[in-house]
């Protein structure tokens, strides 16, 4: 029975995804670093900090304007005060990553390609898209590898130069949005994962080896987040428990990707330079935290989410042809840790960065 209740979960869930490219599922990752004497890494921050550039692939996790149309009110109702592109009610991962690696976040690639002003592009530049994963999936946007060939392109055009990319950074965000796909397309059976996570990673290898050919020094990718903590699963258990089933297929994912891609990538470079960012524990981290502190009466765990539809006929963000609202939102977004089904709030995203600042030192050395 439990098995089935899950199902019906994952098929709901998937259906979401199919609704709209606003309910894409995404993305987390690891880092593990030794620590430096606080001055030098200070004093080298501040030589290069200001000349970083950031080149950011993958999903809704990263994406801050690609998507810009599939996201309606009332997401950017926190920052920047109406709907411009991110997957929450304010700043994603990306924001908090930019400004601590010394940058800003970057133009996204679809606003710099309407205006092509050169200005724009002093930060490096947002390539991830919304709902989408290493392959194609149930969104029609471009995938990862899409995503990498259009730096590719943007290098050969010479709107950036291998002098750009000299103090460059990578942000990696991938998505469970594969994983979704599959299962919709082989009716939810989840004896394929095992041979599909493989696929990903080899994908992803790919992916990355391209980026740091083509003169990235250093990739932060993410690792899967624990899906089965998302609002859209944790739903069936009246959002008190998270499903164990789908959290052990996120640390399955973890393994490989720990295993096939840093220790292979590294060792053959003979120093770091792809660096995970442990999204797994850094949700389940801030996700107790924010159960032990939480202060809110409104949101009886930190596993609800802040905006939902008025029924599960609804999502965050929908409209009856009449142009009423069926959904609600929360009357405090900083009291929450999910803004909708899938995605962090900014306060979530906060509470998830600093789970990961320490890890992030040695990258913005």
């Amino acid at each position: 029975m439990a098995q089935r209740i899950l199902f019906t979960s994952l098929l709901i869930f998937l259906c979401l995804i199919l609704f709209t490219e606003a309910h894409a599922l995404i993305i987390g990752g690891k880092l593990q670093l030794h620590r430096h004497d606080h001055h030098s890494r200070h004093r080298r921050h501040h030589e290069h900090g200001s000349d970083l550039k950031l080149f950011v692939f993958g999903d809704s996790y990263a994406d801050t304007g690609n998507c810009r149309k599939s996201v309606p009110e009332p997401y950017g109702t926190t920052f920047p005060g109406k709907p411009a592109g991110r997957f929450s009610d304010g700043r994603v991962l990306t924001d908090y990553i930019a400004p601590y690696l010394g940058t800003k976040s970057p133009v996204s690639y679809k606003n710099w390609r309407k205006s092509g002003k050169r200005s724009q592009l002093k930060y490096g530049m947002n390539f991830a898209h919304g709902g989408t994963g290493v392959f194609n999936t149930l969104v029609d946007e471009p995938n990862m590898t899409t995503q990498v060939k259009f730096f590719q392109q943007l290098l050969e055009e010479k709107v950036f130069t291998k002098h750009d990319l000299n103090s460059s950074v990578a942000l990696v965000s991938l998505a469970g949005n594969d994983y979704a796909t599959y299962l919709v397309k082989n009716n939810s059976d989840l004896q394929g994962f095992p041979g599909l996570t493989k696929a990903i990673i080899g994908q992803l290898a790919m992916n990355l080896k391209l980026i740091l050919d083509l003169g990235v020094p250093k990739i932060a990718v993410t690792s899967m987040e624990p899906m089965g903590c998302l609002p859209q699963l944790s739903a069936v258990y009246s959002y008190k428990n998270c499903s164990e089933s789908l959290n052990s297929a996120s640390k399955f994912h973890n393994q490989l990707l720990q295993q096939e891609i840093l220790q292979n990538f590294n060792n053959e470079s003979k120093r770091p330079v792809i660096f995970t960012l442990d999204l797994y524990s850094a949700f389940m981290s801030a996700l107790m935290k924010k159960e032990n502190h939480s202060g809110n009466v409104e949101l009886k765990t930190s596993l609800q989410p802040c905006c939902a539809g008025v029924s599960k006929d609804y999502l965050c963000g929908n409209v009856d042809k009449s142009g009423k609202k069926r959904y609600i939102v929360c009357e405090n977004p900083k009291l929450s840790f999910f803004w909708d089904n899938i995605h962090p709030s900014q306060n979530g995203w906060h509470a998830v960065f600093s789970e990961l600042q320490s890890s992030l030192l040695i990258i913005r050395e």
